[in-house]
């Protein structure tokens, strides 16, 4: 079996066992960035880099749907394009909040939970980068934080 019929047979699994699909991905992460943009503490984050939104949510639907699916649709390194953001634990856990908000309200179950387990990983790990980035090395269980004026505390 090849490589890529091995990763179709994987997706088709995945698809299978959740009922995700391209479709919902889009569903999900248009619903997920109306709320971003619309968010006191993340929407200034998102305004000061993204101007035109349609390649950023294209860009998010091949990540997710590699994510989540294995589909191999996303090419990128998310670390480079996160280590500069000026956001901490508190970002992560608004980020996480509306995330899993708009998958319980898009998705299936199975899905929602798939979706949320992998967001839960993908906000641990960007956190844990952008401290490291910042010369913070967290001890597990410890959240990365910035004083009121972006200072690492």
């Amino acid at each position: 079996m090849s490589g890529a019929e091995r990763r179709e047979q994987i997706t088709a699994g995945i698809m299978e066992r959740t009922g995700i699909t391209e479709a919902m991905i889009e569903q999900l992460v248009r619903g997920f960035y109306a709320k971003v943009r619309r968010d006191a503490a993340l929407a200034p984050v998102f305004e000061a880099r993204i101007a035109d939104w349609e390649p950023h949510l294209a860009r998010m639907c091949a990540f997710w749907s590699s994510v989540a699916l294995m589909s191999g649709r996303y090419h990128g390194t998310p670390m480079a394009k996160h280590a500069p953001l000026p956001v901490d634990a508190g970002h992560f856990d608004r980020w996480l909040e509306l995330f899993e908000e708009t998958a319980g309200e898009i998705c299936p179950p199975a899905a929602a939970t798939h979706f949320i387990e992998l967001a839960r990983r993908i906000a641990a790990s960007l956190e844990l980068g952008i401290a490291g980035g910042q010369g913070v090395m967290l001890a597990p269980g410890e959240r990365f934080r910035r004083n009121e004026a972006g200072a690492v505390q």
